[in-house]
């Protein structure tokens, strides 16, 4: 026996909520709606309505980077590659222009070369997000900190050759010193975030656009899965999402540099193809 999904709360544009029933959420594994692609608008940095500065750059745990450090707003996807989510995301990216960055799983990254390759060749920024998730990685040895980020580069690389790798991020979030200590001396920069929807734990879809859309802010680095399991609310999500976000601020990856350049100890802004 079956039962009438019942209605759910959706984000509307002005951030508040109306009911949407179940029924009308589109399903991500349908054929994709085509969609006109929208040109990004890029937020105003002078004038009178220049939005607010962003937070501190390096203000997450141990100086990890937890804003882009200027107006634009990056998306990140972590646990990928994935081959039922990843090819979904990237499609709904590139229907409305949009470059992000991925943290990606060594062992997924060996298993699916194709899809490294295929991040790669639509322009986002790579991200190393350790060989197996061991969100205790940061409690080992030096020497085996470093061998875990070398092997998930090397992963990387077998796919995508002399890719620049400039991130890392930690699993879970569960930063120590030696996981940023390790990171910094294989050139990346330790990548947090400031915008958690918390969509690994498999939300609603309405229930991840809201926070998405409520929280972010200039400057902000969202957090998203496209793998580690059914990702479905999160690829249903974004066709709220991105629409939303790109009438807002302009969406962009974070630069393949490892940090900002600084000018009297102070964080410049850093754009694509800096380094």
């Amino acid at each position: 026996m079956t039962t009438k999904p019942e209605a759910q709360p959706k984000p509307s544009a002005l951030g508040g909520q109306q009911l949407v029933n179940a029924a009308e959420v589109p399903d991500a594994r349908q054929a994709p709606v085509r969609v006109a692609p929208i040109a990004p608008r890029r937020v105003p940095i002078t004038g009178p309505n220049r939005p607010p500065l962003p937070r501190e750059v390096k203000g997450g745990p141990f100086g990890t980077r937890v804003t882009t450090g200027f107006p634009d707003v990056a998306l990140t996807f972590d646990d990928g590659p994935d081959p039922d989510w990843t090819p979904r995301i990237l499609a709904q990216l590139r229907a409305y222009r949009i470059k992000a960055t991925f943290c990606m799983i060594g062992l997924n990254a060996a298993q699916f070369p194709q899809l490294v390759r295929d991040i790669a060749a639509d322009g986002h920024t790579l991200c190393n997000h350790s060989w197996s998730h061991d969100m205790g990685l940061g409690l080992r040895t030096a020497e085996w900190i470093l061998q875990d980020m070398r092997r998930t580069n090397d992963a990387i690389r077998r796919a995508v050759p002399n890719a620049k790798i400039s991130y890392y991020r930690q699993p879970g979030g569960a930063w120590t010193p030696g996981v940023v200590a390790a990171a910094t001396r294989l050139g990346m920069s330790s990548l947090h975030w400031d915008v958690d929807p918390q969509d690994w734990r498999k939300p609603s879809a309405s229930s991840i656009s809201f926070t998405i859309i409520s929280a972010t802010r200039p400057g902000s680095i969202v957090l998203l899965h496209d793998g580690g399991g059914n990702r479905l609310g999160t690829a249903t999500a974004m066709r709220s999402i991105l629409p939303n976000l790109v009438g807002r601020f302009h969406l962009a990856a974070l630069p393949p540099g490892v940090d900002p350049p600084r000018l009297f100890g102070r964080d410049l802004p850093l754009h694509a193809g800096q380094t």
